[in-house]
């Protein structure tokens, strides 16, 4: 299944796509939340497909994240070793694990606002990962039984709160707009091998990051294993799993950063592609 939220932001809809056609499931589901995966609420959305009949919706019709509000997004930093190697950064020997605030969630294609005083606003494509279920101390081997599925995320960074103002990365990592999520989110059957999809992204039609998941440091099984023994992982929350090598920090022989009226354009095999226009900031 692919699950979608449309509507004006902060009246979202849960909808669904079927053969590429997007529709209304409202009237059955109040919302994809915290609530909606702790009840099983796939099952029940799948046979609420197979049994009713839903109104359509307008490809017109904005989209929101798929997901309302998590409890929290886990990231994790250095995850591929050509991007490590471009940040000047030694490879971990255990995941590195930051939080980015609930707060930064957009939909895929809401503009991106360049926080205010920012020099240094860059773009990371990512793979994130939505949990299903209540997760504690959950063995490597039983992991992807946790996962209710796959969407995009561009977790966008401002370097220089991230590493010049001292500190945690979270400050960096969490201004408005900084998370930008979807189109839509993927249940796992959806996706043949979570182990080899293509991800990219494009600033102003230059590509700028083009990776495979297939080179991630440590893969999806162990993420959720291991950030679930130092923290209960609820229904609904997103591990982002990382970024390939491209980013603005590490271009040569200097970085470039996004500035206003740029098109940050990204995606996933099999998760679609958004794409964001930034603006500057407009507020006092």
């Amino acid at each position: 299944m692919k699950l979608i939220r449309f509507g004006d932001a902060g009246k979202e809809k849960p909808g669904v796509i079927i053969n590429d056609s997007w529709f209304d499931v409202s009237d059955h589901v109040a919302d994809y939340d915290e609530r909606f995966f702790e009840n099983d609420g796939l099952s029940s959305l799948k046979k609420i497909i197979a049994e009713k009949e839903l109104k359509p919706v307008s490809k017109n019709t904005r989209l929101g994240s798929p997901v309302a509000r998590p409890s929290k997004i886990i990231c994790i930093g250095l995850n591929y070793s050509d991007h490590a190697k471009e940040s000047d950064m030694q490879l971990p020997v255990e995941p590195v694990i930051f939080f980015k605030a609930t707060s930064a969630i957009v939909g895929p294609n809401d503009d991106l606002i360049i926080p205010k005083n920012s020099v240094k606003t860059d773009w990371e494509v990512e793979l994130a990962v939505v949990i299903s279920k209540k997760a504690s101390y959950v063995d490597e081997g039983e992991a992807l039984n946790y996962v209710a599925g796959y969407l995009l995320h561009n977790d966008y960074s401002e370097r220089e709160f991230q590493l010049e103002r001292s500190g945690q990365w979270v400050k960096g990592k969490s201004c408005d707009t900084f998370a930008p999520l979807g189109p839509w989110l993927a249940t796992p059957d959806e996706i043949d091998d979570v182990n080899g999809l293509r991800l990219w992204l494009t600033v102003n039609g230059k590509m700028m990051q083009d990776g495979n998941t297939k080179n991630l440091v440590f893969g999806i099984p162990h993420l959720v294993s291991y950030v679930s023994q130092f923290m209960t992982l609820l229904p609904g929350d997103i591990i982002s799993t990382g970024t390939p090598a491209g980013v603005g920090l590490g271009q040569k022989p200097n970085p470039v950063y996004i500035k206003p009226g740029d098109v940050i354009e990204l995606g996933i095999d099999g998760l679609g592609s958004s794409k964001q226009t930034a603006k500057s900031y407009s507020g006092k």
